[in-house]
Parts: C-alpha cells; sequence; structure tokens
C-alpha cells in the first residue's frame, strides 16, 4: 500500500490525537488546555489554522472520541460508517496544495475550516484510504495489558501487535522470558 508523506503525516496525527485520551477516569487528559492544543497544532506542523479557544479544545475532544471509535470498529462497515459521517460533518472540500517546501498534495478541508473540522477531513481521509484498500484490521490498539494506545500497523506483513516494540513489546517479552526461567527453576 502506497502512503503519500501527506497521508502519513495524518496517520500520525490521528494516532497521537488518539492517544492523548485518557485511559480511564483515573487519567489526565492529554490536551487538557487550548495551550497544549496549540502545541499539538505545531508539533503536527498542521496548516491554516487560525487562533485558537476553548471552543476548538472542546471540538477537538469530541472528534478525537469519533476517531477512537474508528480504531475500535469491529469491521470495515462499521469504520467507513464512522468515517463517512466524520468528513461529511467536516463539509469536505478537496483541494490541491503546495506549502511550506512540500510538493503538491491533498488538503481535504475547507479553507478557513476550524482546527476540529481541519482534523476530521484530513485524518478521517488517511483513515479512510485503509478502508477502501481493504486494510482497515491494520488501525490496531496495542496489544500489551496495561496499554490500549491506538496504532497503525504498517508493517509488511501485518503484525505488529504492540504500540512500541521497544516499551510494551519489549516488557511483556521480558516478563514472559523472566516467568519460564522461574518455571524451569521449580
Amino acid at each position: 500500500m502506497l502512503i503519500t508523506h501527506d497521508t502519513r503525516c495524518a496517520l500520525d496525527t490521528v494516532v497521537d490525537l488518539v492517544n492523548t485520551a485518557p485511559e480511564d477516569d483515573t487519567a489526565a487528559d492529554g490536551l487538557p488546555d487550548v495551550a497544549t492544543l496549540a502545541d499539538f497544532v505545531r508539533n503536527h506542523q498542521i496548516s491554516d489554522v487560525g487562533v485558537l479557544s476553548e471552543f476548538d479544545l472542546s471540538a477537538v475532544r469530541k472528534i478525537r472520541g469519533r476517531f477512537a471509535a474508528v480504531f475500535a470498529a469491529p469491521d470495515a462497515r462499521t469504520a467507513a460508517r464512522l468515517i463517512n459521517d466524520l468528513v461529511a460533518a467536516a463539509g469536505t472540500t478537496p483541494r490541491l496544495t503546495d506549502h511550506d517546501g512540500y510538493d503538491w498534495h491533498v488538503h481535504y478541508f475547507a479553507p478557513g475550516a476550524s482546527i476540529a473540522d481541519h482534523l476530521a477531513a484530513d485524518c478521517g481521509m488517511a483513515l479512510a484510504f485503509f478502508v477502501v484498500a481493504g486494510e482497515q484490521e491494520r488501525l490496531r490498539r496495542c496489544e500489551a495489558p496495561d496499554c490500549r494506545r491506538a496504532f497503525v500497523d504498517l508493517s509488511r506483513n501485518r503484525s505488529r501487535r504492540y504500540c512500541d516494540s521497544r516499551t510494551c513489546g519489549n516488557r511483556l517479552h521480558v516478563a514472559a522470558y523472566r516467568a519460564r526461567r522461574k518455571e524451569a527453576a521449580g
């Protein structure tokens, strides 16, 4: 599956956005205020964003939950319905653009769109490409028991199980190794 630069950026953005959601009622929100949202926008180099407000923060948190539902979708039909709703609500307006040193690519948000509509349109379309390609199962959650972070499995054989092999994957492998050694020692 060919993934263009702008699609990859949108995928990274949507994964990072979904992962700002608190895991449960005791965890802190990764987007606690407008300043953090502004940092998120800057760190992900999201273009054409004006001054952010509390309204923007609330709207982004709402679409974050809708994106999380896409990662939890049990099948492509459900994912497609969720993505269609997101993209339609954003008032998608595809247009070619070349900015900030990047070659021609497509933006799906309307000029002057809110940050929530911008994310819903561009990130929704990036996820839509996976459904269209029959690759919806690549939109995953980490299989580590104490981690449910979202990620996109871009491995060649669709075998990635953890959000980060150096943290979650390694931690589980070490625990399994220690359990085997303990059992063998009897």
